[in-house]
């Protein structure tokens, strides 16, 4: 079984593929100071609820947390499974029309492999983490760039530190744009306002591109845009992981190791 990781800012998904069927997947909170034992010892509860979790065989990563790609690596080390770290310089397929390559992170690279994987060129991707980061796939194929912007939690943060008479706030739909209280209100700034910064970036793209193209939302918060997104056609909540899996099965040759797997 192969085990897929995105380590984001924030969160950090895992998913157990049994070839091409996900068996299982969970979102933690990613904790930068962990250790591999650490990482073990979540590994081995969230696994203690899973029975259909066999012998793991292989581990591929998107990391954005530089110290915790080392200690993945160093955890695949001790589980005595290959571990392949997600990269530009790798064979991904994507044909690449950037500045750099190299400034590309690993989980923008997975998400618009997975997206032209299901629902085909031209296609956005906007992924909902600790930024809101929308891909450009064109109608070659071709990603061509992107847009990164604050996301969620970044801005709201910003808001609650900066504001000192500004109480913190569920980031909650609100039934109108006009608060009549604060609370209200700061909702209405945060999450309609995010959602109003979406669609209006997607319309700048799609005038830029000249046509228009599906709109694939993923990310922990996902779910609170997609139904008042006007632009957004699609949700899939597992689409970097997919992503990932899509790209270990394109470079498998390139894991560092080649141990045989063993249950976490």
């Amino acid at each position: 079984m192969l085990l897929a990781v995105d380590v984001g800012n924030t969160q950090t998904v895992l998913g157990v593929f049994d070839g091409e069927e996900l068996v299982c997947h969970w979102r933690i909170t990613t904790n930068k100071s962990d250790t591999s034992d650490e990482l073990h010892i979540k590994l081995h509860n969230l696994y203690a609820l899973e029975p259909r979790v066999e012998k793991l065989s292989n581990l591929v990563l998107a990391s954005v947390v530089p110290t915790l790609t080392a200690v993945w690596c160093d955890l695949a080390e001790k589980l005595k499974i290959p571990a392949l770290v997600v990269k530009p310089s790798m064979d991904t397929g994507l044909p690449i029309r950037y500045d750099n390559p190299f400034e590309i992170g690993a989980d923008r690279i997975a998400d618009a492999v997975a997206a032209i994987h299901l629902y085909g060129a031209p296609v956005l991707v906007v992924d909902l983490g600790t930024a809101t980061n929308i891909e450009v796939i064109d109608k070659d194929g071709v990603f061509v760039g992107g847009i990164i912007a604050p996301g969620f939690i970044t801005s709201a943060e910003a808001l609650f530190s900066a504001a000192d008479r500004l109480t913190r706030v569920d980031l909650e739909t609100p039934k109108h744009a006009i608060g009549t209280n604060t609370r209200d209100a700061v909702q209405s700034g945060l999450v309609l306002g995010e959602v109003a910064r979406i669609d209006g970036l997607v319309r700048y793209v799609f005038d830029e591109l000249g046509y228009t193209a599906p709109v694939v939302a993923t990310g922990g918060l996902a779910d609170r845009v997609v139904p008042i997104s006007a632009m957004i056609t699609h949700e899939n909540a597992n689409l970097t992981i997919e992503g990932l899996r899509l790209l270990f099965e394109r470079n498998a040759g390139q894991s560092e190791q080649r141990n045989a797997g063993e249950r976490v």
